[in-house]
C-alpha cells in the first residue's frame, strides 16, 4: 500500500473515531418509515439537488465545468454510507452495522416530488443579473436563483453606460468576429488579413444581428426565465466549412467561458428527445446540437423546454414524464437545415454563407478560439454594457416585434440591439415557417381548392380530384380524406382558413368550406384585405396555436427534406 494511502485511511479512521456519523436505523418491518429516514438525512446534507429527480453537483478531476449526476439506487447506497451508518438491531438489542437495503434506496428514489431537496435550474459560470441592471456574482449554490455558480469572473462594468459606450461596445464585438461569413452582410477586402471580411463600416443585417441577439442572449441566459435558441445554418452542399460550430464555441467561451461539448441528433426522433433529455439533466449552461444536416427538425422536448418551465421530458430508462428547469443556452447548427413551425417562433435563425463552393480552403490565421479565451472578459463586459444601457434606459427603446413567451428576453437583449441599429431577428420567423413542408402541403391544398371549388360548402366525397390528389396523395379512401379534413377545420394558411359545417342528420356528411381569411397585424390589429390570397405580402402568418395535422412520411411532397 502506498505512504500517502496509508495516511488517508489513518486520517479517516481518526476523523471517524471523533467524528462519529450518525446511525440509520433499518426497521427490517418498516422499510417506509427507513426511506423517509433517509430522505430526512440526505435532505439536510446540503449535497444533493432535485432536478426532476434527485442529483448530485460533480466537478470533474480535470478541472472542467460541473455537471449534475443523476442518482441511481446504488449512488443512494453510497451516499447514504458517507452521511450514515445503517444499523439493524439485533435480539440482544445491539446495533449492528448493516448495508443499507435496495429496496430503501428505491422506495427513496420513487418519492417523487417529496425529496426536500433544494432545486437546481443549471450550472452558471455567467455573472447573474437583475432587472434593474445590477449584476453580482454567487460561487456555489445559489437559493435565489437555483444556480449553482463556479468561476463567475470579476467585472468592472460603466456604473451608468452612455449611447456612445454602448455603440463602442457593440463595435467592439463585430470587430471580434468580423471574419465570419453572414449570409446577407457586405464584405470588403482586409489587406492586414488577406481574407474577405464584413463590412462594419454599414448596420448589422439580419444574419449578423441573430447572431449579436444570440450572444447577448447566451450571456443573459442564466438569469432570464425563457428565451430562444439559436438556429445555425448554411447552404446544403457548400456549407460545410462556413464555421458555424467555431461560431457556438465562441458564443459560449463569452458567455461561460467553456468550449460546449456537442451531440448529434440520433436514428430518429425518440433517440433524439433521450439525447436531449440526458443533456438537459446534466444542467450544464449550453445545450449545442451539431451537424442535424439536410433534415426537417422536429422535436416536443425541445420545443418544451425552450418556452416552459418547468418541461416534462422522459428520462432515459424511464416510463415516468419529470419536471425539469432549464436555464441552458441552445444551440442548432446544420446544413440545408429547416425546422418545423411548431420550433420557428423558438429559434433566432442566423445563417452563414462562404460565396465560395469549398469554404473549408479559405484561409485564416489559427487560434481563433485561443484569442476569444484570452479576450473573455473585455468582450463579456462589451455584451454588459450593451445590455446595462438597455436596462437604464429601457422606457426610451424602441420596441420590435412582439414575441409570444419571451417578452423579457425581447426587453433585456433584442431592444436594445433594435436601438443600435441592428435588425430584429423576429422578422425571420415567418420565412421559417413557410419552409414548414406541413405548412407547404396545406397552404398548396387551399389555393388548388379556392381555384376549382371556390367558397361553396362541398362535401368531402364531392372534391375535385386535383384537390384530393393533394389531400390524400397516397388515395387511401374517403375515411382517410374526411378525417385529414375535420383536423384543418380552423386552420388559417395562405390567406385562407377553412371552416367545418356539421351534418343536419343522421345520414348527410359534414360540409367544408374555403374563405378568404381577413389578416391581423402582428399586434392584433384588425386589417382589411386589398390583395389576393396569393400575394405574399397579405399572407398572414398562422398562429402556433392554430390546429396543423401531422403529415405521415409517405405524405411529405416530392422534393421536400426528412423529417427528423
Amino acid at each position: 500500500m502506498r505512504e500517502g494511502t496509508v495516511q488517508g485511511a489513518a486520517a479517516a479512521i481518526i476523523d471517524l473515531a471523533l467524528n462519529p456519523k450518525p446511525e440509520l436505523i433499518v426497521h427490517a418491518g418498516n422499510l417506509p418509515a427507513t426511506a423517509e429516514g433517509l430522505r430526512d438525512l440526505l435532505a439536510a446534507s446540503g449535497k444533493l439537488f432535485d432536478r426532476g429527480l434527485p442529483v448530485r453537483v460533480i466537478r470533474p478531476a480535470d478541472g472542467s465545468l460541473p455537471s449534475a449526476v443523476r442518482l441511481t439506487k446504488h449512488n443512494v447506497v453510497i451516499e447514504a454510507h458517507r452521511l450514515c451508518q445503517p444499523v439493524k438491531i439485533d435480539e440482544e438489542g445491539e446495533h449492528v452495522s448493516v448495508t443499507l437495503p435496495d429496496r430503501v434506496a428505491q422506495m427513496y428514489l420513487d418519492m417523487s416530488g417529496e425529496w426536500r431537496l433544494p432545486p437546481l435550474a443549471g450550472v452558471s459560470t455567467a455573472p447573474l443579473l437583475s432587472a434593474d441592471g445590477s449584476v453580482r456574482g454567487a460561487d456555489g449554490y445559489d437559493p435565489t436563483t437555483g444556480l449553482w455558480c463556479c468561476g463567475v469572473p470579476r467585472l468592472r462594468l460603466p456604473v451608468r453606460p452612455s449611447r456612445a459606450e454602448a455603440e463602442a461596445a457593440l463595435a467592439q464585438l463585430r470587430n471580434a468576429f468580423r471574419t465570419f461569413p453572414f449570409a446577407d452582410s457586405p464584405r470588403c477586402r482586409d489587406a492586414s488579413l488577406a481574407v474577405e471580411i464584413i463590412d462594419v463600416s454599414c448596420p448589422p443585417g439580419r444574419d449578423e444581428s441573430a447572431f449579436l441577439n444570440a450572444l447577448l442572449t447566451a450571456v443573459c441566459r442564466a438569469s432570464l426565465w425563457l428565451a430562444p435558441g439559436m438556429l445555425l445554418t448554411a447552404p446544403a452542399v457548400s456549407g460545410a466549412g462556413t464555421g458555424k460550430g467555431l461560431l457556438v464555441r465562441a458564443i459560449c467561451t463569452i458567455a461561460f467561458g467553456i468550449r460546449p461539448r456537442a451531440f448529434t441528433m440520433g436514428s430518429d426522433r425518440q433517440e433524439l428527445d433521450k439525447r436531449l433529455a440526458a443533456e438537459l439533466i446534466e444542467a450544464q449552461p449550453a445545450l449545442f446540437l451539431d451537424n442535424a444536416n439536410g433534415v426537417m427538425l422536429r422535436s416536443d422536448t425541445l420545443a418544451s423546454v425552450l418556452t416552459e418551465r418547468p418541461a416534462r421530458v422522459r428520462v432515459l430508462g424511464q416510463t415516468r414524464m419529470v419536471p425539469l428547469n432549464s436555464t441552458a443556452f441552445v444551440a442548432i447548427t446544420g446544413n440545408g437545415l429547416t425546422i418545423t413551425e411548431d420550433l420557428a417562433r423558438r429559434f433566432n435563425h442566423c445563417q452563414l454563407d462562404a460565396h465560395c463552393e469549398d469554404p473549408e480552403l479559405r484561409e485564416f490565421g489559427s487560434g481563433f478560439l485561443d484569442q476569444i479565451e484570452r479576450r473573455r472578459v473585455e468582450l463579456l463586459i462589451a455584451c454588459l454594457t450593451i445590455w446595462r444601457w438597455g436596462r437604464q434606459n429601457a422606457t426610451l427603446l424602441p420596441r420590435g416585434k412582439p414575441l409570444g413567451s419571451f417578452e423579457t428576453w425581447a426587453e433585456w437583449c433584442r431592444d436594445p440591439l433594435l436601438a443600435l441599429e441592428c435588425r430584429d431577428p423576429v422578422e425571420r420567423i415567418e420565412a421559417l415557417k413557410a419552409n414548414d413542408p406541413r405548412r407547404q402541403r396545406i397552404a398548396e391544398l387551399y389555393r388548388t381548392w379556392w381555384e376549382i371549388q371556390g367558397p361553396a360548402p362541398t362535401k368531402a366525397s364531392d372534391l375535385a380530384e386535383p384537390v384530393k390528389a393533394i389531400a390524400d396523395p397516397q388515395g387511401r379512401g374517403r375515411q382517410y380524406l374526411a378525417t385529414f379534413l375535420s383536423t384543418l377545420a380552423g386552420t388559417r394558411a395562405a390567406g385562407f382558413v377553412l371552416t367545418r359545417q356539421e351534418s343536419a342528420g343522421k345520414w348527410t356528411a359534414a360540409t367544408y368550406a374555403l374563405t378568404q381569411a381577413e389578416p391581423a397585424d402582428p399586434w392584433g390589429h384588425r386589417t382589411h384585405r386589398t390583395d389576393g390570397p396569393d400575394d405574399a405580402a397579405s399572407v398572414p402568418p398562422i398562429s402556433p396555436m392554430d390546429p396543423m395535422p401531422d403529415v405521415p412520411d409517405g405524405d411529405v411532397p416530392p422534393g421536400t427534406e426528412a423529417e427528423i
